[in-house]
C-alpha cells in the first residue's frame, strides 16, 4: 500500500525541512521502508501480508502515529510525541501508546482507547531500526514489528 494520500486524510501539518528531517519523528509523514514482521489484532494474524513499509504521522497537536497496513486495511498504534527530544539519534526511545486507530484505504476512520508503547530509534541513522509495537485495549491486544533498510524515511506533502 502506498502512503501518498495519506498526509490529506489525516490533516498533518506542512513536511519537515531538510534540516528539520534529522529529528524523528518530524512533522508531517514520513515514510520506512523495510520489512514488517509482525502485525497482529487479537486473534488475527496479519503478518504474511503485512506492507514492507510504515508511516509515521505527525499531528499539529504533537501527537504521533506510526501506521502499519495490510490488505487494504491500516492499524495505527498513537501516543502523544511532545515527550520525544529532538535529535536523539543515539539510544532507545519509547512512545507511550494511548490510542489504536484503523483505517481502510488512506483514511482512518476508527479509534480505540489502549495502553502500550512503541520502542524504537532515529531511522535517520543510517543503520537498520527495529519499531516494536505493543497495546491492549478492553478487548483487544495489537502487536506490530517492523524493522527498516537502513535509508532515511522519506517525507510526503
Amino acid at each position: 500500500m502506498r502512503f501518498e494520500g495519506l498526509a490529506v486524510a489525516l490533516t498533518v501539518m506542512t513536511v519537515a525541512t531538510s534540516a528539520g528531517a534529522q529529528n524523528f519523528p518530524g512533522p508531517g509523514v514520513a515514510v520506512i521502508d523495510g520489512k514488517c514482521s509482525k502485525l497482529i489484532v487479537g486473534k488475527l494474524d496479519a503478518s504474511k501480508g503485512c506492507t514492507p513499509q510504515i508511516a509515521s504521522v505527525t499531528g499539529p497537536d504533537g501527537s504521533v502515529t506510526f501506521i502499519f497496513s495490510a490488505g487494504g486495511k491500516m492499524l495505527g498504534f498513537q501516543g502523544d510525541g511532545r515527550g520525544i527530544k529532538p535529535g536523539a539519534t543515539k539510544g532507545t526511545i519509547q512512545l507511550p501508546i494511548e490510542v489504536i486507530s484503523t483505517g481502510a484505504g488512506n483514511k482512518m476512520a476508527g479509534q480505540v482507547e489502549a495502553k502500550g508503547v512503541c520502542t524504537f530509534s532515529n531511522p535517520y541513522s543510517g543503520k537498520p531500526v527495529a519499531f516494536q509495537c505493543s497495546a491492549k485495549s478492553t478487548e483487544l491486544s495489537f502487536t506490530g514489528s517492523f524493522l527498516s533498510n537502513g535509508k532515511p524515511p522519506r517525507t510526503k506533502k
